[in-house]
């Protein structure tokens, strides 16, 4: 019989690495041979999540969360699944909980819960921009970033919403902010690159695609912007 540590061990290998289905059986099997590890339940509550699964996924939240009641992202992982569930007022008590025990004082989020809130924030600010509710997306963003000011993708997002207001100098500020966050992240330069574009600054426009597509040759909306600025000048 394979030792626990090494079923363990291997379990979580293929789950950091995305290998969900190959870790499953594994992880179910840590959990029948000791089912007091914490951190496999919360795991298995994952996969199920991924699936569709929500109240096997709620389960194995709930029992992570017995083992462990200082588990923050356990605990932030079940407030999510009863809220998709429609459970609201559980959802709310746990996420109240977890707060509490991770807020070290009133006025600062554990960075873990911050993270995690701005993500719920990014999205429903990209279901706003997706149905071109600028102010509302505008709001969601910003709640995002004042929680976890490093998302290049939200300093993008809000920068595109900005931009579709009108207020293209607070757009670029953000494309930028985007940038130097991480410098890899294409579509900031291609977004920056296309606000120049429709200022007219074409020349400024050219190079932030064409740094995009430097840093990331596979960016193709980078690689078709700069075909149209060819096509164009040949014209």
């Amino acid at each position: 019989m394979t030792p626990v540590s090494e079923l363990y061990e291997l379990g979580t290998k293929l789950f950091n690495e995305g290998k969900l289905d190959e870790a499953e059986p594994l992880l179910r099997e840590v959990i029948a041979l000791n089912p007091e590890y914490a951190d496999v339940h919360n795991k298995i509550g994952i996969i199920y999540s991924m699936k569709g699964e929500l109240k096997k996924a709620s389960a194995h939240f709930e029992r992570a969360v017995q083992i462990n009641p200082k588990y923050t992202e356990a605990s932030l992982n079940l407030a999510i699944t009863y809220n998709d569930l429609g459970d609201f007022k559980r959802a709310e008590e746990v996420f109240t909980t977890a707060a509490q025990i991770a807020r070290p004082d009133p006025h600062a989020l554990e960075p873990f819960i911050a993270g995690k809130l701005a993500n719920e924030h990014y999205k429903l600010g990209n279901k706003y921009l997706e149905l071109n509710m600028n102010d509302e997306a505008i709001t969601e963003y910003k709640k995002a970033l004042k929680l976890y000011p490093k998302l290049p993708d939200g300093h993008t997002k809000l920068g595109v919403a900005l931009r579709n207001k009108g207020l293209t100098e607070e757009a670029i500020v953000h494309f930028i902010d985007a940038k130097t966050i991480n410098p890899a992240y294409g579509p900031a330069w291609v977004q920056l690159g296309l606000t120049y574009y429709m200022q007219g600054l074409t020349g400024l426009a050219f190079e932030e695609w064409e740094k995009a597509l430097q840093d990331n040759p596979s960016l193709k909306e980078a690689e078709n912007y700069i075909r149209l600025l060819k096509k164009e000048e040949k014209q």
